[in-house]
């Protein structure tokens, strides 16, 4: 296998965990993270634009989220946006900026999003299985066109599911420390 093959293969798995990561992000865990509000985008003067592009966001307390707009007309529309995303929180506008408090959450809906946290994980590990389906496929047509011998096959491959065996741990660890902040009351 070839480093450009195998650069190749890496880049793909990198790819599936960064997919995890931001999914991840996504999740309320009872505290106050910006990355909640990356998938949010607010109509300003007729051009969806993302929410972290109009203004400023800060984390105030473990529970709070300060929304300050560059353009003060900009605030009613941000404020319209929150209220009807499915953050399932109530923004307070106090006329300069917007205020987001984070309720805590209750033990139904922890494991609720521990579930949907699993379901993005096996997602992850489907992309990284067919990456590595992928690459053995490519190895193997090697070998039968007489490229590559079939020790350099069953090396290869063993090399390819050991890069796999280390992205599956890194995916693991992500995993356990996301669903013990969802569980964190």
């Amino acid at each position: 296998m070839s480093q450009q093959e195998h650069n190749k293969y890496k880049t793909r798995l990198d790819e599936a965990i960064d997919a995890f990561k931001r999914e991840s992000g996504k999740f309320r865990t009872g505290r106050a993270n910006t990355a909640m509000l990356d998938h949010i985008r607010v109509d300003y003067y007729g051009t969806s634009t993302p929410l972290n592009q109009m203004a400023a966001l800060h984390i105030a307390d473990p529970r709070t989220i300060t929304i300050k707009p560059w353009d003060k007309a900009a605030l009613a529309d941000i404020e319209k946006t929150l209220q009807k995303s499915e953050l399932g929180i109530q923004p307070v506008n106090d006329g300069e900026q917007i205020r987001l408090v984070i309720p805590p959450m209750t033990e139904d809906r922890r494991k609720d999003l521990v579930k949907q946290l699993k379901k993005a994980e096996e997602d992850c590990k489907v992309a990284m299985r067919n990456a590595r389906r992928d690459i053995n496929e490519d190895l193997k047509k090697l070998q039968k066109d007489g490229a590559m011998t079939e020790d350099d096959l069953k090396r290869d491959t063993e090399r390819v599911q050991k890069v796999l065996d280390e992205y599956t741990k890194k995916l693991d660890d992500l995993f356990k420390k996301k669903q013990a902040e969802l569980m964190e009351v």
